[in-house]
């Protein structure tokens, strides 16, 4: 970056930095981000006729394109710069042309002063130093490859100080049991060199067996030798586990590695934490907010369940009677409004041992805790649930779990309290954090304080993603952006609370705790289209008809023309979520509306039904759009909640009519809709910032959509639809390849498969190197104590007060 910068200062291209800078000043905003940065550059460059190369190739035009933030100060101007991914700097131009590298803290000051909120004294919170002595990802490419990154450096360990690597590993092995009973090593065996030595002397045993010989058979010979239940169900087996783990001792390679592991019976019984939510079954209850968490989490514990099953068997320690015990953890809800969250226990339909588990919230306001309670209030009453939880989880497990997962903030900060308790290693999902999704969140929080509660929850989310063994996300672009977007955990970086704390390092982004493990769709519910013997013929009839034809208080229009090629769009009524701004762009487009009808499908159609004011804004604007554009007899609103079984035909009876999926939020972590549309066969449009650039995947862009340009979107849409009517074959085959992606790469049984190797690989990770780990909790318990508890408590106040 100091090169470029010289490169700016030291040519004539100064002048056109000082007057970028003169032209954006002169509008009296001090505060500059990088969209309203680059339209600026882009305007001075075409009033002062510059060359067509400047804008992107010039020296200028390069800082301009890193730059995403300027900051006027009163004698000079603050450059918040981006030169990569994952990477950030901090440079001031004085009034005096001086261009000089500044520190993340006088940065933090500036925005401060920006605000009116400056303090000389503040809390600094730096978590570089945990992280200084752990190894660490290099190439920013690699983020969120954790597991890989791990598995090389592990081997590399083991070549490089073969004996102590041999001892730990022989360590970690030994102390596995499970009910008391001992698994894969016994006493008899008392060292790493020993265990070499026996490995052998195993192997020319079960060489002498047929390979598919019940363990049962020769178990007593084994156990003779040291070696005790859990590496195999049959001799073939057992003996290919043990060449593993001989050549993992002497020849040691990544692969080796990560197969030996999958291997190791170590995780028996998960806990997955999902608080705030109503999580039940009866098409998976929930509201708006926490629908998708919900859905997720129940997969995920089908999933994991079956997954288990499935790994204890190959062990040869279903025959010992041991098998998974998969726990949802959740709050009991005793105004439940027709649903099951009043039930303290209740099984996953579609499992054989997997509970949802409800504790109550301690009662201090029976008229607040009795309650659904939205996930901006739930904050002062997660410890007291801890504490209870954990009483529960061991009388229910009959012991301690192997692996806590914590979804979403509440979750994963329950997931730390539990796991500092238990010694048990955690996982976190965020599945959305709040920080990125609210600009200027941060800096305003005490404007936002009484609504959002924000310094509890930045805080809470500091606490629980450096104190996760391992973080998983859907996407790349959800720990570190794009070249041009911040990504959401990149922005716990370095930021400011003014007056309450700076946080000058708050999250190592490179290193291995980072993994990208996308969820599945269930293929059960959510299949393609063309597999007519799957589809129930009457259910298809009647999703047809809600669709395209019935009337109802809570469907809203007709189709003149319902043989028209329909867009489809499938959403919760919020701002980000953006159903207005898509029939916006429908309405805007006489060509699209020519060609297509719009179908729209919420869970709510009147502003009467909104559980808040931004809701009944969002919902008026929706039919104020419509009656604007007078898009009467071209668009079906459907506004209730349906079963996911019907959600999944909806998708295929669309696709029957070669229809197309839109996917319009203005910003979607992931979307789950996006996998659940292109699963059933339909063409999917899907947003461009966030994480749905990684699920389509198409180099040429074609499917991806701007929400904020409406005209370019629906030239897309129109180019493709037009596309489809010249040649016929177009639609089918961008249908079948879309539904192969999802089938081949966002699939369940992959995602268990991936989460139980990394729970296996960390806790082996934090039983041989746990130096720094003791202290950097002991950091996140200080933050608890010391800002969490206090700020909490202020809520509690106020709602006891309610």
């Amino acid at each position: 970056m100091y090169e470029l910068v010289q490169a700016v200062f030291n040519g004539d291209e100064k002048t056109a930095l000082h007057q970028l800078i003169y032209a954006l000043s002169a509008s009296g905003k001090r505060y500059f981000l990088r969209n309203e940065i680059l339209q600026a550059f882009a305007d001075y460059c075409h009033q002062s006729q510059k060359p067509a190369y400047f804008y992107y190739s010039s020296s200028v035009g390069k800082l301009i394109q890193y730059t995403h933030e300027i900051i006027f100060e009163e004698e000079s101007t603050w450059f918040v710069v981006r030169p990569r991914i994952a990477s950030q700097e901090v440079w001031k131009l004085t009034s005096d042309s001086r261009f000089e590298q500044m520190t993340p803290q006088a940065l933090l000051d500036v925005r401060d002063c920006l605000v009116n909120r400056y303090q000389p004294h503040i809390l600094e919170i730096d978590l570089h130093p945990f992280y200084e002595s752990s190894p660490r990802i290099d190439d920013p490419r690699n983020i969120g490859q954790g597991l890989a990154f791990l598995n090389r450096y592990l081997c590399n360990q083991l070549l490089t100080d073969p004996q102590y690597w041999v001892e730990m590993l022989f360590q970690a092995l030994q102390g596995l049991q499970h009910d008391g009973i001992r698994l894969l090593l016994s006493d008899r065996i008392p060292s790493g060199v020993h265990l070499a030595k026996q490995i052998k002397l195993a192997l020319k045993l079960l060489n002498e067996l047929e390979p598919d010989e019940p363990y049962e058979k020769f178990r007593f010979d084994l156990q003779k030798l040291g070696f005790e239940p859990g590496w195999g169900n049959t001799a073939a087996r057992v003996c290919e586990t043990l060449e593993l783990l001989d050549r993992l001792i002497y020849s040691p390679e990544p692969g080796i590695l990560e197969t030996f592991v999958a291997r190791v019976p170590a995780v028996f019984r998960v806990v997955l934490i999902s608080i705030h939510g109503w999580v039940g079954q009866e098409d998976v209850l929930g509201r708006d907010e926490t629908l998708g968490q919900v859905i997720y989490v129940l997969e995920q514990a089908r999933s994991l369940e079956n997954e288990l099953r499935q790994q204890i068997k190959l062990a040869g320690l279903d025959v010992l009677g041991m098998k998974p015990h998969v726990i949802i953890l959740t709050r009991l809800i005793p105004n439940c409004e027709g649903t099951f969250c009043n039930l303290r226990l209740e099984k996953v339909q579609d499992t054989e041992n997997a509970w949802i588990l409800r504790v109550p919230f301690g009662e201090f306001n029976p008229e607040i805790t009795n309650n659904w309670i939205s996930k901006f209030e739930i904050w002062p009453y997660l410890e007291n649930f801890a504490l209870d939880a954990e009483k529960e989880l061991l009388a229910q497990f009959k012991g301690k779990p192997n692996l806590l997962i914590g979804n979403y903030s509440d979750g994963n900060l329950v997931a730390f309290l539990l796991s500092r308790r238990m010694k048990v290693t955690q996982c976190n999902i965020a599945h959305s954090l709040e920080k990125p999704k609210h600009l200027f969140s941060n800096l305003y929080w005490q404007d936002l304080e009484d609504q959002y509660h924000f310094s509890v929850q930045f805080t809470a989310d500091l606490i629980s993603m450096n104190a996760a063994e391992f973080i998983i996300t859907s996407s790349y672009q959800e720990i570190v952006g794009t070249p041009d977007t911040i990504g959401q955990y990149e922005s716990y970086k370095c930021f400011t609370m003014p007056q309450l704390y700076h946080v000058v390092d708050g999250i190592d982004l490179f290193s291995p705790k980072f993994n990208l493990v996308p969820p599945g769709v269930n293929e059960k519910i959510f299949f393609p289209y063309s597999q007519k013997e799957n589809r129930d013929s009457n259910l298809r009839t009647q999703i047809h008809d809600l669709l395209f034809k019935r009337e109802d208080s809570q469907i809203f229009g007709h189709l003149d023309h319902p043989d028209k090629r329909p867009i489809f769009s499938v959403a919760s009524i919020s701002s980000i979520k953006n159903l207005a701004g898509l029939a916006e762009c429908f309405g805007q487009s006489q060509a699209l509306q020519e060609h297509c009808n719009l179908i729209l499908f919420s869970s709510k159609l009147h502003p009467d039904e909104a559980t808040n004011p931004e809701e009944a804004e969002e919902i008026q604007k929706l039919h104020d759009i419509i009656e604007q554009y007078h898009l009467n007899g071209k668009i079906r609103w459907v506004g209730m909640r349906i079963p996911s079984s019907h959600l999944g035909e909806a998708y295929r009876v669309v696709a029957d009519s070669q229809g197309i999926y839109v996917h319009f939020a203005l910003f979607e972590s992931f979307g789950r809709s996006i996998l659940e549309a292109m699963i059933s066969g339909l063409p999917t449009f899907a947003t461009q910032f966030g994480g749905s650039l990684e699920i389509i995947e198409n180099q040429e862009n074609e499917f991806n959509v701007n929400p904020t340009d409406l005209e370019g979107t629906a030239k897309k849409i129109l180019g493709f639809v037009e596309q489809c009517d010249t040649h016929r074959e177009y639609w089918h085959e961008v249908s079948e390849w879309m539904s192969l992606r999802i089938h081949n790469r966002y699939n369940w049984h992959l995602h268990s498969k991936q989460l139980l190797q990394l729970a296996k690989m960390f806790s082996f990770w934090n039983f041989v190197a746990p130096e720094n780990n003791e202290a950097r909790d002991r950091y996140m318990e200080a933050l608890f104590h010391l800002i969490y508890k206090p700020r909490a408590e202020k809520i509690l106040e106020k709602h006891k007060g309610g």
